[in-house]
């Protein structure tokens, strides 16, 4: 890698960064407005109920317009870069979110789970290297 690439590497860190927090939060801002909805069942009687259930629901309309925020972040970044550098990068959203799964949903996560996040973690730091 050249200066020239390295530098813009380095420049559009925070954006990457920006585009894997708002995909994280809008992961987490679904899941909160889906418990809030409940069990969704796709018997044809309730399927019209639930659909306003949930595209009604602040929660996740918050959550999709995080997602857009995300993807326009994204899309600023794939203009920039190669795909095969910035894609790996959203896997960091897996510890965001399993973090906050763990701690204020309080889901189960298993030493397997933690164990294959980190290795996709050191994935994405050795394609950042390269």
């Amino acid at each position: 890698m050249n200066t020239h690439e390295r530098t813009a590497v380095i420049n559009i860190l925070p954006l990457i960064l920006l585009t894997v927090s708002t995909n994280a939060a809008a992961q987490i801002l679904l899941k909160r407005g889906m418990v809030t909805v409940g069990y969704l069942s796709f018997d044809p009687s309730s399927l019209l109920v639930s659909f306003w259930r949930i595209a009604l629901n602040p929660f996740v309309i918050a959550g999709l317009c995080t997602f857009v925020i995300s993807m326009a972040s994204h899309l600023v970044v794939l203009s920039r870069v190669d795909l095969s550098f910035a894609y790996p990068f959203l896997s960091l959203a897996y510890v965001i979110v399993t973090a906050y799964a763990y701690f204020v949903f309080n889901e189960d996560v298993s030493y397997f789970r933690v164990g294959g996040i980190t290795l996709i973690c050191l994935g994405t730091v050795l394609i950042s290297l390269g």
